[in-house]
């Protein structure tokens, strides 16, 4: 009885346990904001890309059959077949948010110009030919929902289509146009109603083919030999009149371990501008878990050695004589020597406005090796390096680099009256100064990829640090004449300080 009550217990437990963990609170990485000067723009490229798009596009051929009473003709079968648009207009189209729904489409006084070959067939007679059809009144409207999938993808839905075509003009040539052209407004009443019953399925499909695309968007994506970034969506957008945001998981994880960092992210809010038209704020939660993965994974360690440290401070005007001198001042130092340098714990990341901090707590070990000897060790110590994080957009990447503002030793009281290894404070810091910073920031100059569609650039770019996240500003432009290849995921690849700087993976 005892044992039945325990399992009971436990039961009730993991319940329990499970319904805290569903209702948590998860709050982004990453938020974007989609304005109406952005809707606004879409419409302008939209309506090129559907003009495009249609003219490039196979039209199912149309056929029917109807009565020509008029003529005491029981009926005829006709089919118009490689429909071919060559002109459109839609000169008043309109998207506009729909709060707590998704993005209401509207277009009006629309003409279609079309071109086709026909053929017709009677009991009496058959005859073929070709025919210029305008369709003009054309109306239609739909709300565009959006959602989020299981997977964390976005999801639309077309609602209320409507959708109208209110007139039907064909011209027929070839054949018997002559006798056709003076008796066509009868004809255009069943194309007419042919026509209209297809759009609504046609503009539907157009919809789904988009979705699909959209399912097939990589939303963990490998950035590094090291990480992975989560852009998935932990919600269904957000939509009010003036706006729709779009909430992120911004979050990295090391390659080998997908289970969330030691920390949870706050929840910030985007200012009310709209000024731009697109806002993209990225939390510091979305830097720490960058961070904690890179050290979590063993990236934050770097290994020179003399010819390697060489390379880097030739071109300082310092030069490497100076501070390899200094070293051999203190040790005598005429054989090569190694360099080790590791952070401890994960860099500490600070967002304050105006500015952006890095703090980033090491070790450093001095190695030796005399010819035909094994290594020998110098001297280690801790030291924590407090730098400054320069930031920049360059077309649709954040880059980042970084500016050494102190470096402190962090040495045991029994140490602090040794004056040769205090005078190693200056020594290492110009290694790191004009050594391995150089080494960070050539990686770091590769950028953070920003998340954006296919052929979008960004134009009129501004960053801003705020309490607790960046906040830029974009407008955007498209490239309708790119031949860039569209991408399978918003987030390229960057490699970040590494062992060894490895290369950029191959993507």
């Amino acid at each position: 009885m005892q044992t039945k009550k325990v399992q009971v217990f436990w039961g009730c437990f993991l319940l329990w346990n499970l319904h805290i963990s569903s209702s948590r609170t998860i709050y982004p990485g990453i938020k974007a904001r989609i304005t109406q000067q952005a809707l606004d723009y879409g419409v302008q490229v939209g309506m090129k890309m559907i003009e495009q798009m249609v003219k490039e596009k196979n039209i199912p051929d149309i056929k029917g059959s109807e009565s020509l009473e008029f003529l005491k003709i029981d009926y005829v079968n006709y089919n118009f077949s490689n429909i071919k648009v060559n002109d459109l207009s839609f000169p008043n189209t309109s998207l506009a948010f729909v709060a707590g729904e998704g993005i209401k489409a509207l277009t009006n006084h629309g003409t279609v110009n079309i071109s086709t070959h026909w053929e017709i067939g009677s009991p009496l007679f058959q005859d073929v030919g070709e025919a210029d059809l305008v369709l003009s009144g054309v109306y239609f409207t739909g709300i565009i929902l959006l959602t989020r999938n299981d997977f964390g993808h976005p999801a639309l839905k077309l609602q209320d289509c409507h959708a109208q075509v209110s007139h039907a003009h064909v011209s027929f040539s070839g054949g018997l146009s002559v006798l056709y052209n003076s008796f066509a407004e009868p004809m255009e009443k069943p194309i007419l109603r042919n026509i209209n019953e297809m759009l609504c399925p046609i503009i539907s499909n157009e919809v789904e083919a988009l979705n699909i695309n959209l399912t097939a968007l990589e939303v963990l994506t490998k950035i590094d030999n090291y990480t992975l970034l989560d852009c998935s969506l932990i919600s269904s957008p957000e939509i009010t009149e003036h706006c729709l945001d779009l909430n992120l998981k911004g979050a990295f994880y090391p390659l080998e371990n997908l289970t969330d960092p030691p920390f949870s992210p706050v929840p910030f809010v985007l200012p009310a501008l709209r000024d731009s038209m697109l806002y993209i704020g990225i939390s510091e939660y979305f830097f720490r878990s960058a961070s904690f993965a890179h050290f979590t994974a063993g990236a934050f360690s770097v290994t020179l050695s003399t010819k390697e440290i060489s390379h880097q401070f030739v071109q300082n005007s310092q030069g490497l004589g100076n501070v390899l001198s200094r070293i051999a001042e203190i040790y005598i130092l005429s054989q090569p020597f190694i360099l080790k340098i590791m952070a401890t714990e994960p860099p500490v990341i600070n967002l304050q406005p105006g500015n952006f901090t890095l703090d980033i707590p090491a070790s450093i070990i001095m190695l030796t090796q005399p010819e035909n000897s094994t290594m020998q060790h110098i001297v280690s110590m801790d030291f924590v390096a407090s730098t400054s994080v320069g930031l920049a957009i360059l077309g649709q990447r954040l880059i980042c680099s970084l500016s050494l503002n102190r470096f402190r030793l962090s040495l045991p009281e029994s140490n602090r009256s040794d004056i040769k290894v205090l005078r190693f404070e200056n020594i290492l810091s110009s290694i790191l100064h004009f050594g391995v910073l150089p080494l960070a920031n050539t990686k770091l100059q590769q950028g953070f990829p920003l998340p954006n569609p296919h052929k979008i650039s960004f134009v009129n770019s501004d960053i801003e640090v705020l309490e607790g996240f960046l906040l830029i500003s974009t407008d955007l432009k498209h490239e309708m004449s790119s031949k860039q290849q569209p991408s399978s995921h918003s987030w390229g690849s960057l490699n970040l300080i590494s062992g060894r700087w490895r290369e950029k993976p191959a993507s």
